[in-house]
């Protein structure tokens, strides 16, 4: 039973860590392959990705599922980032909210399907790492 639990953390974690690492690696891939700028707010939702991927990285390295209380503020305020960016850019474009910095925020270098954003990506991502340490701290208190 013992053991069942514990593979169990491990994939949770995994699961968040590779999650970190595949926005990070895809968020780079835009800007320094694809040469899309990025704006004010996914330098925010950045800030607190890009440390997710070596934090948690580190915490599988060792298996330390303690990683979850500090780890949860990073995704918690990055997903609010997305989620405010993501009903940002779908505002109408001449609102007043839509200007953010030199690169606007309502900019969507990507929409696939019409509706999948660069932010909506991310705020994707967030929520599987949220869900991913969430069930790895329900799974520490068993």
């Amino acid at each position: 039973m013992e053991d069942s639990l514990e593979k169990k953390k491990s994939f949770w974690l995994f699961a968040a860590w590779a999650t970190a690492v595949l926005a990070t690696a895809g968020s780079l891939y835009l800007s320094e392959v694809m040469h899309f700028a990025p704006c004010s707010l996914c330098w925010f939702q950045r800030i607190f990705m890009y440390p997710l991927a070596l934090l948690l990285g580190i915490a599988y390295s060792k298996g330390d599922t303690g990683i979850v209380s500090y780890a949860l503020p990073l995704v918690v305020i990055g997903g609010g980032f997305s989620l405010y960016h993501t009903v940002l850019q779908k505002l109408p474009h001449d609102s007043p909210l839509a200007s953010c910095g030199p690169v606007s925020c309502q900019g969507d270098y990507l929409n696939w399907f019409g509706f999948i954003t660069i932010p909506m990506l991310a705020l994707v991502a967030f929520l599987i790492i949220l869900t991913a340490l969430l069930r790895l701290r329900s799974l520490n208190r068993v």
